[in-house]
């Protein structure tokens, strides 16, 4: 039987058992559209799963070696945090999972290290200023673009980190790198209720962010912890702003989060002036009145 939890580590699903997993059927992707990846990663591209994350967790139990890579063109069943899923039209958006093996480091900062490496290859290939809200979720102009679910296994020692990137398409509150860049041109829409994708040009689709992020992923796990976590505030939308916690027990928190803790946890401080460590909640950015 596989137990899992809930870590108060920005929101880590860690799963304890042995290789119980089996790996579930993908349909395979077109061969003809090979990418040439950056060295040391092993990336499976498939035209559909269910999730990337739980194929990479199994294919991690399986004995999958550090740095490989599982990305979509589609999933039926994708996982955003806090038990949310996540939808995206089919070969729109940037949707994978990436397996990190780990002996000493902190399993913690890997979702940092992706979740810094993105938002820099989308800042840098969309030449759009692009946010992190915390803990890794990545924002333009305050509406979301990016989200990021990290799974553990502290008795195999390995994390995988499933990212997923708006790039050709959005949902109504969000935002796409394209739609951002303005580098789209716009589909004729097909009569689904969903938004219609843009077309998009060849030097910005989910490819090509993939492999800009894998090579950022590189250099940023060569960074020490205090490295990382500078980098995090300096790019931390949320700090100094007013905010609202909701918890799971379903109260909410409002504040002005003012820092983070060594664990990179939010620091709250609430209007009688007591200052909270938040590790897992939905952060809702408010606007001053």
């Amino acid at each position: 039987m596989t137990r899992t939890a809930i870590s108060p580590r920005l929101a880590i699903r860690i799963f304890f058992g042995t290789n119980t997993y089996l790996v579930r059927a993908m349909t395979p992707s077109n061969p003809s559209s090979a990418t040439i990846w950056p060295i040391g990663w092993t990336v499976h591209h498939v035209a559909e799963t269910g999730s990337t994350n739980d194929d990479l967790v199994a294919a991690a139990s399986a004995g999958a070696l550090d740095r490989t890579v599982i990305v979509a063109d589609f999933q039926t069943a994708g996982k955003g945090r806090l038990d949310r899923t996540w939808d995206a039209t089919r070969g729109s958006n940037l949707l994978v999972s990436l397996l990190f093996r780990y002996e000493s480091e902190d399993p913690s900062r890997f979702a940092r290290i992706v979740a810094l490496a993105a938002r820099d290859a989308c800042e840098s290939l969309s030449k759009t200023p692009v946010q992190v809200k915390w803990p890794n979720d990545l924002i333009v102009g305050g509406r979301k673009l990016g989200g990021l679910l990290a799974v553990a296994s502290p008795r195999e020692r390995f994390v995988v980190v499933g990212i997923g990137v708006n790039v050709g398409w959005a949902p109504p509150d969000a935002v796409s790198l394209a739609s951002a860049s303005q580098t789209g041109a716009p589909r004729i829409a097909s009569g689904e209720r969903m938004p219609a994708p843009l077309i998009l040009p060849p030097t910005l689709t989910p490819q090509v962010l993939l492999v800009a992020m894998l090579e950022r992923v590189d250099t940023r796990r060569q960074c020490d912890d205090a490295q990382l976590r500078t980098e995090h505030k300096s790019v931390l939308a949320t700090l100094g702003a007013r905010v609202r916690i909701d918890l799971r027990a379903g109260e909410s928190l409002f504040g002005d989060a003012i820092d983070l803790d060594d664990a990179s946890r939010l620091i709250v401080q609430d209007d009688e002036g007591v200052r909270h460590v938040i590790d897992v909640g939905d952060v809702v950015h408010l606007r001053v009145q």
